[in-house]
């Protein structure tokens, strides 16, 4: 039984449009976002889906649409509030100092406190067990929580702040291409991640141009080109090569094909 048959949407983005001046980013988005399921976003360079995301997380306000979350009209004044109430997002950089501790960067901006003699201390006991357990459960054995985070694998580094995201209360969790500039053992890793975050019923957005790496996690698969969806598909609904060519440019790549006369 999947998630959509069990759930409500989590996230309803309504014909979006974003437009930046005359340039038209995004033209009447539609997509539904369920927990507990992964929700691959595909598409080419330019296809809108930078621009889409940030409207999902509160950093664009759309021009036109509307986005219902948890059942009420979202309007987000800035990502703090996104992030407040559950949606998360994983950028390529992600938002880390490779010369401090794993732990340190997993409670950047949220460092737990004891009180000594009346004194707020960074309590580093406490963050250093939680640290560890939490990579753990995400199948990265450390050496140590003073690690720094600069010696880790580009897919290691992915899942700290996957880890981190899901520790904080990530309701829906928005992955921006993590797996783009990763080796096939780091890849792998990091699918395996975003397969136990949907197990604990985290809607997961998963943007990616790979459709193997698509096929591998998703539920279900939506293409954006040129700001428009071309369509949504379940798993099992859609082969690779069919999602594949969507992205390439489904009609207009089969007439070029054929005022070719042959395969491009």
């Amino acid at each position: 039984m999947t998630a959509r048959s069990t759930h409500a949407p989590i996230i309803q983005m309504k014909d979006i449009q974003k437009h930046f001046g005359s340039v038209i980013a995004l033209a009447g988005v539609s997509v539904d976002i369920f927990p507990g399921e992964c929700h691959c976003l595909l598409g080419d360079n330019g296809a809108g889906k930078s621009t889409f995301i940030k409207t999902m997380s509160g950093v664009h306000k759309p021009t036109h649409g509307e986005i219902i979350f948890e059942g009420q009209p979202m309007n987000f004044e800035d990502p703090r509030d996104s992030i407040a109430a559950g949606i998360a997002t994983v950028y390529q950089d992600l938002a880390m100092i490779p010369l401090m501790s794993v732990s340190r960067n997993f409670f950047m901006g949220n460092e737990p406190t004891k009180t000594v003699a009346g004194f707020p201390f960074y309590d580093k006991e406490y963050a250093a067990r939680v640290t560890m357990e939490e990579m753990s459960r995400m199948g990265i054995n450390l050496r140590g929580p003073d690690q720094a985070v600069g010696t880790l694998s580009g897919g290691e580094r992915q899942t700290v702040a996957i880890a981190r995201a899901v520790h904080f209360g990530a309701k829906v969790l928005i992955l921006d291409e993590p797996t783009s500039a990763l080796g096939v053992r780091q890849t792998s890793n990091v699918l395996a991640t975003i397969d136990k975050v949907r197990k604990q019923d985290i809607a997961v957005v998963f943007i990616t141009h790979n459709v193997r790496h698509a096929m591998a996690v998703g539920d279900r698969f939506t293409v954006l080109n040129r700001g428009k969806t071309l369509g949504t598909a379940q798993r099992g609904q859609i082969t690779p090569e069919e999602l594949q060519d969507l992205m390439a440019g489904g009609q207009e790549l089969a007439t070029l094909e054929g005022s070719l006369g042959g395969t491009v």
